[in-house]
């Protein structure tokens, strides 16, 4: 019977350092768990931002998920290649990337392409170049309902673009899109009040805009925080990213979500420069370090201190030091999965113990082809 840890690869002499790795049947729990708080598929517009990876998308679409939310032209061309049914490009398109917004449609015209809006001067630019080569856009109006990064406020100015969207002939009004990921409360009873509170603005638009005569068609709604309270909603689709992979931060953050880590760091000792200090090959190029310190959890060296960090360098303090030999490989969760993927082009699979083949990051540049 296997008895090493779930996430040891059993032979590592050819495994480079630092590496980050997957693990197919952690994912697809997690896909499961989804799909089970979600209480359908087909209300599922999962995040690809976390994962950029067709493998993953794959996974998802075995399990009948095919409607895909993404943030950036390369991710959506992605997804289009994946023959994704359905994708929301959730980052409105301003300057050159509403010409390949347009060039996604023309080329992929069995998948159904959104994009998101927020005010009238790109909802103009948009209804032309849809216009000007014949297409009708189908967009969603972004709303702010606190996050304060995007979105135009659920008001008159909502109800005013709302209107502009319905009587543009190039034009087809999705629905509402919102994002509120600045709900982020440890507690789930305070994470549900804050959240219901922030959701309520939204109930109150869709309502004004029925008085009107406008009918939402859809609303697409969250992220992995506010997940598990917009899926106990009815008729609201849900978007979130991190759940697929999972990560340190987000588990200690949310306990009441039951995901499974499923993408683990690979590092090694690199030197020894003094007593009680290792530095590991794990630098800003290889994990997001925009947070301060921790910024992995590294397992078997619970109780150190991540002191410092460069370009290829994580220098760390332990009493363990002294019995650790230089080349010692380490395995760590990332705090911040997201970004952290995006500095691999290829994630190494792991089965049964085993690197059994690679999965290519396909979209972690910006572009692809379009």
């Amino acid at each position: 019977m296997k008895t090493e840890p779930w996430y040891q690869v059993d032979d590592t002499a050819k495994l480079i350092s630092p590496s980050l790795l997957v693990y197919p049947d952690r994912i697809e729990q997690n896909i499961r768990t989804m799909i089970n708080m979600a209480g359908d598929p087909l209300r599922l517009h999962p995040h690809i931002k976390t994962h950029k990876c067709e493998a993953i998308i794959k996974l998802q679409q075995k399990h009948g998920i095919n409607k895909f939310k993404c943030a950036t032209i390369a991710e959506a061309e992605l997804l289009a290649q994946a023959k994704a049914e359905e994708i929301l490009y959730a980052m409105q398109p301003v300057g050159a990337n509403i010409k390949r917004f347009f060039q996604l449609i023309q080329r992929f015209p069995s998948t159904q392409f959104a994009t998101i809006v927020d005010n009238r001067h790109t909802l103009d630019e948009l209804a032309t170049q849809a216009k000007s080569i014949n297409q009708r856009v189908s967009l969603y109006l972004d709303l702010n309902t606190g996050m304060n990064r995007t979105g135009c406020t659920p008001d008159t100015t909502a109800i005013s673009l709302c209107q502009q969207m319905e009587i543009a002939e190039s034009i087809y009004a999705a629905g509402l899109h919102v994002y509120d990921g600045h709900i982020r409360d440890h507690d789930i009873d305070k994470r549900r009040e804050r959240c219901d509170e922030s959701f309520g603005k939204v109930t109150h638009l869709k309502k004004s805009l029925q008085q009107i005569g406008i009918t939402v068609q859809s609303i697409i709604a969250g992220g992995s925080p506010s997940f598990p309270i917009h899926c106990l909603r009815t008729g609201i689709n849900v978007s979130p990213g991190t759940t697929l992979l999972w990560d340190a931060r987000y588990e200690e953050l949310f306990p009441d979500m039951r995901f499974v880590h499923a993408a683990v760091l690979f590092t090694r000792v690199v030197s020894k420069p003094s007593a009680n200090i290792l530095c590991l090959d794990m630098g800003h190029k290889s994990i997001a370090s925009e947070m301060n310190f921790p910024r992995l959890k590294i397992f078997e060296l619970e109780g150190s201190e991540q002191i410092g960090q460069s370009e290829e360098h994580l220098v760390v303090r332990t009493s363990k030091a002294h019995n650790i030999p230089i080349g010692t490989g380490f395995y760590a969760i990332p705090y911040h999965i997201c970004p952290t993927v995006a500095k691999y082009e290829e994630l190494q699979v792991v089965e049964g113990g085993a690197i059994t083949q690679t999965w290519k990051v396909g979209a972690r540049n910006q572009r692809i082809t379009i």
